[in-house]
């Protein structure tokens, strides 16, 4: 089975590569190609493009600054754009716009919408994520932040941790609880909350990699305005799983196809080091090419729940499952084919600390070593493989559901 496009859809997909080839140099060649001083340029450059041609925050409507396009555009722009080796957005885009900014569309006030939305496009406002805690990673609804209501404003007390882009972002969606005495999931509120005052304190965490992509976040008597609650004040977990459906299903567009171009560079690393003929490698290689085809297929279903205008609900977390088991067992093969190569970082390590390297990158082994590091990460963030089954027993396949505590 492959997915075919109407005339009509083929004709935006021609608009879409005219618009490519008009900013893009005739010799692009991706942006994992670029040195990090270009690619820094380059990302600022390419963000005012989209958001000056209505191609940032494709789903949105025009008056937020969106580009008020349907489903299946949305769709073959994200598929023009990989294949072109350019990104979407920009670097803080997957929490300002992905998670916050389609949630605050879907839950938020009008006033929300119309305060927030338009700063998130302009880039006025970047956002990071207050979910977990260190005792509220897998159980998120075991949270301790509170947040108390004094007067006009929320006053917020307590830890996060693994904050991405904590240290750069403007911004924190934070979830607190703000009922002491309801069941857990049911007195906790989604708080959006400025990071520039005296009462939040930002630590970064080294990685792997070296990198410090993670932070702690603390709350001392932080404050937000009482209006600042996104959906009902302790209604926040219903709004949480939202943005969580959007972190974690949106992708099913563009990642397969990012997936397969890293087994394409795959391919072409067992080939230089004359690995591909071996039966063991070859095999392996077949396994990774066949996986990612059903990846490909995965993420045509997860499209179709969008192209039917729906929202990413529980069954996307198939989809994540999928994708972040998968990436540690192809990253592992690399290092197999590499050998003692890949005890000696040579070349650029990656410039991102999600995913595949960049569209564009060399074949080398900073790169695969890098991303054999973030392989790992992948089956925490956005929630745990284990927590993903969870998911799917309960929610989708209707299993029992795992005992819990009497008060929980």
């Amino acid at each position: 089975m492959e997915p075919t496009y109407s005339e009509e859809a083929e004709t935006f997909r021609e608009k879409v590569q005219a618009f490519l080839a008009e900013h893009l140099p005739a010799d692009w060649k991706g942006y994992g190609a670029l040195e990090e001083e270009a690619m820094l340029q380059f990302m600022t450059d390419w963000r005012k493009t989209l958001a000056d041609n209505r191609f940032l925050a494709t789903s949105w409507p025009h008056e937020y600054g969106g580009g008020g396009l349907s489903e299946l555009e949305q769709v073959i722009v994200a598929e023009e754009f990989m294949k072109a080796g350019v990104p979407t957005g920009g670097n803080n885009d997957a929490f300002s716009i992905q998670m916050v900014g389609n949630t605050i569309l879907q839950w938020g006030t009008p006033e929300q919408k119309a305060h927030f939305l338009p700063r998130i496009i302009s880039g006025a406002d970047t956002w990071c994520q207050g979910y977990s805690e260190p005792n509220a990673g897998s159980d998120l609804a075991g949270l301790a932040t509170k947040a108390v209501l004094d007067g006009d404003e929320w006053v917020i007390n307590g830890q996060k941790i693994w904050t991405s882009a904590g240290k750069t972002a403007d911004w924190i969606f934070v979830l607190a609880r703000t009922d002491f005495d309801a069941p857990k999931h049911r007195g906790i509120s989604f708080l959006l909350v400025p990071m520039d005052q005296p009462g939040v304190e930002v630590r970064p965490i080294e990685m792997l990699t070296g990198a410090s992509e993670f932070n702690e976040t603390f709350f001392t008597d932080a404050r937000c305005p009482k209006e600042n609650v996104v959906g009902e004040v302790n209604g926040g977990w219903a709004v949480a799983m939202t943005l969580l459906g959007y972190e974690r299903g949106e992708a099913a567009a563009t990642m397969p196809i990012m997936f397969g171009a890293e087994v394409d560079k795959l391919l072409t690393l067992a080939k230089d080091r004359g690995l591909s003929e071996d039966p063991g490698i070859r095999q392996r290689l077949a396994d990774a090419y066949s996986k990612v085809e059903i990846m490909r297929f995965l993420g045509m279903r997860t499209l179709t729940q969008f192209l039917q205008g729906g929202h990413p609900g529980p069954e996307s977390s198939i989809f994540k499952l999928f994708w972040s088991e998968q990436h540690k067992i192809v990253t592992e093969l690399a290092m197999d084919i590499l050998g003692p190569e890949g005890m000696v970082i040579e070349g650029k390590m990656p410039a991102t600390s999600f995913h595949a390297d960049l569209p564009g990158s060399a074949n080398s082994s900073g790169s695969w070593i890098g991303t054999f590091f973030n392989a790992r990460a992948g089956t925490i963030y956005a929630g745990t493989s284990q927590v993903q089954r969870n998911i799917l027993g309960e929610m989708v396949l209707g299993l029992p559901k795992e005992p819990k505590p009497a008060n929980a």
